[in-house]
């Protein structure tokens, strides 16, 4: 769908055209390990893996479900925020806000195992984007930012000391930096890292859409810090450029991996080349006359201390992209999905047929079972909590989902959706001994206080014969991503020039072939997240009938033509 290695020894930016936000990474051994935020998506804190900083995988999850109980529903925008990934003396560390409830750390010796049960080391609302760290003299601690909706105020990054073993805190917390008193308005995820006895802080600036890479220096954690630009967007196409991570090769190279937002497909992740002028960073590739960089669109590939027939094996070192289609081949969810909520057990089985029974050949295992779940009848589609759905893997593409309702009931609605603060979604209806093609459009804030909304309707009736219509059959969806075009807008009163401009289109077919009554609606944006596409099953909670499941078969991903 996106690939970013070029294959030629160059690669592209973005190295990840999907909604991967507030990147952390780090370098263990020749491997390279990088975290996302979540939110309220489940499971959560979604971990990639690769070996050369430009080709990646997700290869597992840090949380099985988000902590807290009232996660148990979609609260659009809270949950799990930016976190930072860590190593120190065997041990992995995965350090992340929740704006509401707190700071919490989890641990992994095997990051592709199990990862421990979240604590809490700073309960509370306001702190977010944390990032601990080790000194060489074995004291901790830990830096992070403020959220002016939870605490009141912005701009401001805190250092407290912390255990040893990252599961508390020592101390009081001290500020060292208040971007309200210069000129570093918002800044915020700050990473912490130490070179040549200085202490740096990574930390981006000027908003997220709009904004700057600032690095502050000390010889000291708590301070004072000077600061100084390193990043800018200078005449390139990538706005922002927001926070990330920097990493470095076996070879001494260094790199900064950060995020774009492009609105609709969400924050997507950059690669760039960072090279240090008097104990400065300096990221991108800096103009004469600047003393900061501009982002790179295509680069030499970091050099990993390969040869080139090393790195021609594939098995070792692939060309790849994060998982998109999936045939339900597997015993479990795979990778690429995420629920809506933190799901219950029983809102999927797997290696069953078109019925929805078990199968008795490995042939026939490819099939996911969505049971219907019952909704509020006062929430929309977009709080469903058993959406199951995907990020968008590229500026445009197509999505075909093959499902089989042979087993709705009474009260039954199933089909495909589109979640952003524009949705839309496309699937059948049981009423009685009726089927009905079901369409719904609507716009939502996703404000956590707020959740209801109004949504557009268009119910067509299917009857037996028409359309080639036959509810024991297999039924195809497709859901298509295309570019119309670009437009300004503007963040903060600073333009944002050249975002892409996206048209949503779900159509129905009954043979595989014909698609009929489809519609399309413009895209926008979830609440800090880019817009996801899936599957559902609900039901409305009124039927004396048992609820019942729908099957599908496939979900296959693929360019336009």
């Amino acid at each position: 769908m996106w690939q970013a290695d070029l294959e030629n020894g160059n690669y592209k930016n973005p190295i990840l055209y999907a909604d991967y936000s507030d990147p952390d990474a780090i370098r263990v051994g020749d491997d390279y390990f990088m975290v996302a935020s979540s939110f309220s998506n489940a499971p959560g804190l979604p971990l990639l893996h690769s070996k050369d900083l430009v080709n990646w995988k997700v290869v597992n999850y840090c949380v099985d479900k988000v902590p807290e109980f009232r996660y148990r529903n979609p609260i659009h925008g809270c949950g799990v925020w930016a976190p930072s990934i860590r190593f120190h003396e065997g041990l992995f560390y995965v350090c992340f806000p929740m704006p509401d409830e707190g700071i919490y750390m989890t641990t992994a010796k095997d990051p592709f195992g199990k990862w421990s049960e979240p604590v809490n080391i700073r309960p509370g609302a306001g702190w977010i984007d944390p990032c601990p760290f080790w000194d060489d003299d074995g004291k901790a601690y830990l830096v992070a930012g403020v959220a002016k909706s939870r605490i009141g105020y912005k701009s401001v990054l805190h250092i407290v000391e912390m255990q040893p073993d990252g599961m508390g805190l020592i101390g009081d917390e001290v500020k060292i930096f208040d971007g309200n008193e210069n000129d570093q308005v918002t800044i915020e995820g700050p990473k912490m890292y130490k070179r040549n006895g200085w202490y740096y802080l990574f930390a981006p600036a000027g908003g997220v859409k709009t904004g700057w890479q600032t690095i502050l220096r000390s010889k000291s954690p708590w301070g004072p810090y000077e600061y100084k630009v390193v990043l800018r967007q200078g005449d390139s196409p990538v706005n922002g450029p927001h926070q990330g991570a920097w990493v470095d090769t076996v070879t001494g190279e260094d790199w900064f991996i950060h995020f774009q937002d492009v609105y609709a497909a969400g924050r997507i992740c950059h690669l760039q080349p960072m090279h240090w002028e008097n104990d400065w960073p300096v990221i991108g590739v800096n103009k004469p006359g600047n003393e900061y960089g501009e982002p790179v669109m295509e680069y030499k590939k970091p050099d990993i201390g390969r040869t080139k027939e090393e790195l021609e094996d594939r098995l070792k070192y692939p060309v790849c992209e994060p998982g998109t289609t999936d045939e339900f081949t597997q015993d479990k969810l795979g990778l690429q999905w995420q629920w809506n909520a933190n799901p219950d057990a029983g809102w999927a089985e797997f290696a069953v047929n078109a019925r929805g029974e078990k199968a008795e050949a490995a042939e026939e295992n490819s099939c996911i079972k969505l049971n219907a779940v019952a909704a509020s009848a006062l929430r929309p589609i977009g709080d469903y909590r058993n959406l199951l759905l995907q990020k968008w893997p590229a500026p445009e593409f197509r999505c075909i989902t093959k499902m089989n309702f042979s087993g709705l009931k009474d009260g039954d609605f199933a089909g495909i959706v589109s979640l952003g603060m524009k949705y839309s979604a496309m699937g059948i209806l049981r009423k009685a001994d009726r089927y009905i093609l079901k369409m719904v459009t609507a716009e939502q804030d996703f404000d956590c206080d707020v959740p209801y909304t109004d949504e557009n309707v268009t119910l067509v009736p299917l009857e037996a014969g028409v359309d080639e219509f036959d509810i024991n059959k297999d039924i195809y969806f497709r859901y298509t991503v295309k570019c119309t075009g670009y437009e300004d807008h503007s963040e903060m009163n600073v333009p944002v020039k050249n975002v892409p401009k996206e048209t949503i289109t779900m159509e129905i077919s009954f043979d595989g072939k014909d698609y009929i009554h489809g519609f399309s609606i413009d895209s926008k944006a979830g609440r800090w997240v880019g817009v996801k596409n899936g599957m559902f099953c609900t039901h409305d909670n009124k039927s004396k009938e048992a609820p019942g499941f729908v099957t599908a078969d496939y979900v296959r991903y693929g360019k336009l033509n």
